[in-house]
């Protein structure tokens, strides 16, 4: 065992885990974060969004040192059939700022660095290091870390708990449910890799520019889900997710999925040629602030995906990491500056500070969206993309039919397809959702 007692133990070097660590050993705490993978990042060749308020509240002149790829001046979104897509996009020179205000990263290179970071603070940083459980007290009271080295069981006065989705050291010890299929998606993601020129031509970009595209309809075949595309410096990150429920129920593959986006007519011409180096597969929380399990309690916390905290309808999950991170290890550090204990009463503050923030105000506005997205998915992700692809198609295409013809027949097909009762019902039910 070893002797020396730490202030706080954190578990995981992912974007929650190190903004936790960095933010209490900038504070002079005694920190210790373990990390079951060779370096921080290792385990992770997700390419990802990174939002700048959130790290500059961690490091200031992140810019100047940490591994960016591209800053984003444009977002694009499709709604796909099977053979074309229906697309809105915004681009502005605006986002060519000085301090831009999103970048694509790739996690490997990021989470490394940024771990770095945590060290120069003073943090005790231990990679390959897998956390087996919790200790306990008598009381059931966390009091530490039991590890596969031969040092066996730490003691902290509180431990973070920024494990990923899965949680398994939280719902082993009891402290919360394990995630249920509904509230969890499997994504798929391939790294594609082109000369920095080719990139740029084929997403009209110049410099370090950017761009990232959502994209959703037939692609998951009626399963709640989404593909997506980063335009990085020499790669393309592409891949696709849906719920793991619905894999299950349909008996699809991931893989399979993201192999036909691959082929796709709108997605196809922009990997022509290029080599895949990387595939990966992770799961992300999307149950949304209904599924939010107990955030703290007797000498314990929880961070990041461990907590449910992703904004699916946004996609945005690392800011809220980074955020919640944050935001937990100055309740911490509010708590030791008082002289407290670690209870789950003082700890309470955490939930505090966090309900105050954007995070679950955010994920609060869209507590719906999940579960409809999820019991009408075929609607949603299927129904309605083949309806609105036609209506288009019938909208440009010139071919001696008389308008008011085509404009009857797009209607036509909306009622057939979903009835006056069925397309009123689900616009309701998307904007009490949405509201």
């Amino acid at each position: 065992m070893i002797e020396e007692r730490f202030d706080a133990i954190v578990v995981g070097a992912g974007m929650a885990g190190n903004a936790a660590a960095l933010t209490m050993a900038k504070r002079g705490m005694k920190v210790l974060q373990l990390e079951r993978g060779e370096y921080p990042g290792s385990k992770n060749v997700q390419g990802a969004i990174l939002y700048a308020d959130m790290m500059e509240e961690l490091v200031q002149d992140f810019r100047e040192e940490a591994p960016l790829e591209r800053h984003l001046i444009e977002q694009r979104f499709w709604m796909m059939d099977d053979r074309s897509h229906v697309g809105m996009h915004y681009r502005s020179e605006d986002f060519n700022e000085e301090r831009p205000n999103r970048y694509t990263i790739i996690r490997a290179q990021f989470d490394k660095w940024f771990s770095s970071k945590v060290r120069e603070a003073g943090a005790i940083v231990l990679c390959e290091t897998t956390v087996t459980e919790l200790a306990q007290d008598d009381r059931k009271r966390i009091v530490g870390v039991r590890t596969d080295r031969r040092d066996g069981e730490i003691h902290a006065d509180v431990v973070v708990l920024a494990e990923g989705v899965s949680g398994l050291l939280g719902t082993r010890a009891g402290l919360r449910a394990r995630p249920t299929p509904d509230n969890v998606a499997l994504a798929v993601k391939e790294m594609h890799f082109l000369p920095r020129e080719t990139i740029e031509a084929r997403f009209n970009l110049k410099g370090d520019e950017g761009v990232v595209i959502e994209a959703a309809g037939t692609i998951s075949r009626g399963m709640t889900g989404m593909g997506f595309i980063y335009a990085n410096k020499e790669c393309i990150s592409l891949g696709i997710g849906c719920l793991v429920a619905d894999f299950q129920r349909t008996g699809q593959t991931p893989y399979g999925l993201l192999e036909q986006f691959k082929r796709h007519p709108s997605v196809a011409p922009l990997i022509a040629g290029s080599e895949v180096k990387e595939y990966a597969a992770h799961l992300i929380p999307e149950g949304g602030y209904k599924s939010i399990p107990q955030l703290y309690g007797e000498g314990w916390v929880v961070v990041g995906d461990a907590a449910q905290l992703n904004n699916a309808i946004h996609r945005e999950g690392s800011n809220l990491a980074l955020t919640s991170g944050r935001i937990a290890a100055e309740a911490i550090a509010l708590v030791k500056s008082r002289g407290e204990s670690m209870s789950a009463t003082n700890l309470s503050v955490y939930k505090k500070m966090l309900d105050d923030s954007f995070v679950i105000k955010d994920l609060k506005k869209y507590k719906d969206m999940p579960p409809l997205m999820h019991t009408h998915s075929k609607n949603f992700f299927l129904t309605y993309p083949q309806l609105i692809s036609k209506a288009m198609q019938n909208f440009v295409r010139v071919d001696g039919t008389p308008k008011v013809e085509k404009e009857r027949a797009s209607l036509k097909s909306f009622v057939k397809a979903r009835s006056w009762s069925g397309l009123v019902g689900d616009a309701c039910r998307f904007a009490r959702a949405w509201r």
